[in-house]
Formats: structure tokens, C-alpha cells, sequence
């Protein structure tokens, strides 16, 4: 479990507070969190990337054609369906957009300079996400015009967002929600592009990663009276299911020196480890929620939703930790005209891990054995820096039905 108090001074440990702890492990009970008589409480689901590329175009028309629904001939619906029974029962369900979006119609492009269809927004909130992370290497593809097309239509699907802006006022926003009675903040930060470099006199359309930046962010979140503050992050490398010596680093910084409640980390399109740091829950980086690499690796399709259970105490807020293992399936490529083998993936589609392994249905023994290897994989990057045992990291066990 752990405490946060948002009064709290920066938690540089003293020798004073280690000795006290030491003296006083062997008294748990006493030093346990006492929930606040009547406290309040709430839960965050949080997820990695999302990104659209042309493969997930052409299912989402694909689907289209077969539901009639959707909008200009796209129905991302079927494709994100496996994850609305967990998004959807979390109080705040928060995502990460990594690429600006185009017109209805399009035109699209993929990498390396995305531009997406807007009507996965619209799915997005209809699986059950809130609010959304912008911040990241792709925001500024298609420069300041396609930041503010894709801020406009987050505001029309309702989604909210925060991490880019339209104009140099909305960048000094703070993104505060009412959680359940709650003021619950929601930061983002990203590295820049080294392709689209954003010129200087728009520096502001962005958050770019500073630890400074992030500490003042977050004194602003307080004086506007944010209860509890959580942080996105788009950091570290590609394709590593270890964080970077940077991001411990920065992680060890912001947990030590700011009164942030909860990290959450994406970018490396890889599941990495969630650890308590200094009493701070950080998931480096939850990998990928939806995505189709132009050559996929296995781990790129694995990712994780974070669930993560806020209880109020007479110190401040206890956090617990849980995860819940995701899948993209992709079908096999066949030539034109033939079919693909009997009991292969015929669609892209995000699968809640767990519950496909637990009612298997008439799935083959080697979609099965997939599956497995996903769960075992994303469970032992997610424990690979201790958060079992002491820190208590668990699988999710929502009512899945």
C-alpha cells in the first residue's frame, strides 16, 4: 500500500526517517494506514499507446461494411470491444493518443508521420475512457494545425485531454476532474521529436519532458486545489521491456521532490515494469493498446491496463496496484484470394487476456497457447523490479461478464 499526502514536503528521506522505520518494522500494525472514518475513494484505469496504423484502418473499414456502423465508412467498435468490461468500471479511465488526427475521409498516413482517423476518439469514449494523454514524439507530425484539429475533435467525441494545446492560454491549463467528489489532476510530458522539432514560437503546443516543468505543473495542479495528481509520461526507448537509465532516474527525482500520486509511462511499444519509488507508484511503461507495427515482435502487441484503487486516510491517500493483461491479434497474411488456416485470427482485435483464458469457448489450442505466453510475458516484465511481494502489485480479478 501506499501513503500520499498532497501537503506533504519533498520526501528526500533523512537518516532521521530510516532510523524510524527500522525501529519500527516490526510494528506493521501500527504504522498501517488508518482509512478516514466516511473517506472517500476511487479507481483509475490507465492504458499504453494508441496507435492507428494503416492495417487498423483497414479492419476498422472492413468492420464498417459488417456492422453499418461507425462514421465515413470506419467502425473501430468491434476492434477495441475486448477492453470496455475493465475500462469501462474504472471511476477516471485514462488513455494516451499518441498521433494527431485527420479528417473523416483522410487522407491517412502511418509512420513515420501519423495522421489518424478521428473516429477512433468516438470509440475511445465509447469503451469507457474520459480522458486522454496528447503529449508525445508524434504530436507535432503534422505541425500546429493537425494539434488543434485533434484537440477539437477529442471535445466533440467528450473526451478530455491534456499534454498539447491550441493557443499559448489553454497551455497553462490545468486538466482537474470531479472523481467521485474527488480533484484528481492529469499531467503529460513527452520527449520532443527529433523529425518535427517544434520551432521555437510554439513551444508552448506541447509539454516537453523537465522535471522543473513538471514540478511547476503540479504546483500549479495544487494551488487550484487538485486533491491527487497523476502524470503521464512518453519516455524511454523503443522496444525495451527495461526502463532507461534516464527514466529511473526521473522517476527517482519526481517521487523524491514532488507530491505526484501515480506515474504512468508509455512510449516504449513494449510492456515495462510498474515499481513503488519512494512510496510512488510508476509504471514505466504500460506498452502498446492498440497498435499493428509494420513488423510485429510479439511484445509490441502485449501491453497492460493499470488499475489502480485510491483510498483516503487520515494521512492522505493509500494506493494500490493491479494490472490486466492485453492482446492485439493479427490475423496471418494470406495471398489475394486465399483463405487463412482454419482456427487462425481472421480480425485485429484487442483481447482481454485473462478472460479469453478463462472462458476459452472454441478457441484453438494455439490461439490458447498465445494467449499464455502473453500473460506469463507481460506478468514478468511488469514484476521485474520487485513491485510482488512488498509492494503488492496483483492481477486484476473484475467481474468480466
Amino acid at each position: 500500500m501506499t501513503l500520499r499526502n498532497p501537503l506533504r514536503i519533498a520526501r528526500a528521506a533523512t537518516a532521521f526517517a530510516a532510523t524510524v522505520a527500522v525501529t519500527t518494522a516490526c510494528t506493521s500494525a501500527a504504522s498501517a494506514p488508518q482509512v478516514k472514518p466516511g473517506g472517500r475513494s476511487f479507481t483509475v484505469a490507465a492504458a499504453g499507446d494508441v496507435l492507428i496504423h494503416p492495417e487498423l484502418v483497414d479492419q476498422a473499414a472492413k468492420d464498417a461494411k459488417k456492422t453499418g456502423e461507425g462514421e465515413a465508412g470506419l467502425d473501430f467498435g468491434p476492434l477495441l470491444a475486448g477492453i470496455k468490461p475493465v475500462i469501462s468500471k474504472a471511476d477516471l479511465a485514462i488513455c494516451h493518443m499518441e498521433t494527431p488526427v485527420g479528417n473523416p475521409r483522410g487522407p491517412f498516413e502511418g509512420y513515420p508521420e501519423f495522421l489518424v482517423p478521428p473516429q477512433i476518439l468516438t470509440t475511445l469514449k465509447g469503451v469507457g475512457y474520459d480522458t486522454c494523454s496528447t503529449a508525445s514524439n508524434h504530436t507535432y507530425d503534422h505541425g500546429l494545425g493537425a494539434v488543434r484539429r485533434t484537440l477539437n475533435a477529442m471535445d466533440k467525441a467528450g473526451l478530455g485531454h491534456t499534454g498539447s494545446a491550441r493557443t499559448p492560454e489553454e497551455a497553462e491549463r490545468i486538466n482537474i476532474r470531479d472523481v467521485k467528489g474527488v480533484k484528481v489532476a492529469h499531467l503529460s510530458f513527452s520527449w520532443m521529436s527529433f523529425r518535427h522539432p517544434t520551432p521555437e514560437k510554439e513551444k508552448w503546443a506541447f509539454n516537453q519532458l523537465d522535471a522543473d516543468a513538471i514540478k511547476d505543473a503540479e504546483a500549479r495542479a495544487r494551488e487550484k486545489g487538485a486533491e491527487v495528481v497523476i502524470l503521464s509520461v512518453h519516455w524511454g526507448a523503443e522496444h525495451y521491456n527495461e526502463p532507461s537509465l534516464p527514466q529511473l532516474r526521473l522517476a527517482e527525482r519526481l517521487s523524491a521532490e514532488t507530491g505526484i500520486d501515480l506515474v504512468i509511462g508509455h512510449h516504449s511499444h513494449a510492456v515495462q515494469p510498474i515499481q513503488k519509488v519512494n512510496g510512488t507508484w510508476v509504471a514505466y511503461s504500460l506498452g502498446n493498446q492498440v497498435a499493428r507495427h509494420s513488423s510485429p515482435t510479439g511484445v509490441t502487441e502485449e501491453g497492460a491496463i493499470g488499475w489502480f484503487q485510491f483510498r483516503e486516510t487520515t494521512d492522505g491517500w493509500d494506493v494500490s496496484a493491479r494490472y490486466a493483461t492485453t492482446l492485439v491479434d493479427i490475423p496471418p497474411e494470406v495471398e489475394s484470394g486465399e483463405k487463412p488456416p482454419a482456427g487462425a485470427v481472421e480480425d485485429h482485435r484487442v483481447v482481454d487476456v485473462r478472460r479469453a483464458l478463462d472462458a476459452p469457448g472454441d478457441l484453438s489450442e494455439e490461439r490458447l497457447a498465445r494467449y499464455r505466453l502473453a500473460a506469463d510475458r507481460t506478468r514478468g516484465f511488469l514484476y521485474n523490479r520487485g513491485a510482488p511481494g512488498g509492494d503488492g502489485l496483483k492481477e486484476l480479478t473484475l467481474e468480466r461478464d
